[in-house]
């Protein structure tokens, strides 16, 4: 029997295109699907041929206060693999947003940042 693996997440943001957009400039993605989506929600999933994230949008969602980390069940970070950290967080430091705990230990090295969504992300390289 193979393993299995993640194929997705699904979260909730403002806006999917612009999320779109962004993850297709920070991270190389590309969009394989979007169209409406349950309770007449926007969805895009975003990824690689293997893997990707589903962003959807139902109207004007409510705006998240809870602290993910102290809620059962809140996401708390999604971890993404990249090739050149350096140039990664370049990109994502050029649309304007800070990126912060920077560590290197093994088994790579990362850091940290929030988007417009207020979504804590980890990059991380192994190179």
């Amino acid at each position: 029997m193979t393993a299995a693996f993640l194929e997705h997440v699904n979260f909730t943001v403002a806006d999917p295109a612009k999320t779109a957009r962004n993850l297709h400039n920070w991270f190389g993605w590309h969009t394989r699907w979007h169209g409406e989506a349950i309770y007449g929600g926007l969805s895009y999933h975003v990824g690689n041929d293997t893997s990707y994230v589903a962003i959807y949008a139902l109207g004007t969602p409510k705006d998240g206060q809870d602290n993910s980390y102290a809620t059962i069940g809140g996401l708390n970070h999604i971890g993404i693999v990249v090739d050149d950290l350096d140039a990664t967080e370049a990109k994502i430091k050029a649309d304007g947003i800070e990126t912060f705990n920077h560590a290197d230990y093994e088994p790579g090295r990362r850091f940290y940042f929030r988007d417009e969504n207020d979504i804590e992300f980890e990059v991380v390289s192994y190179a």
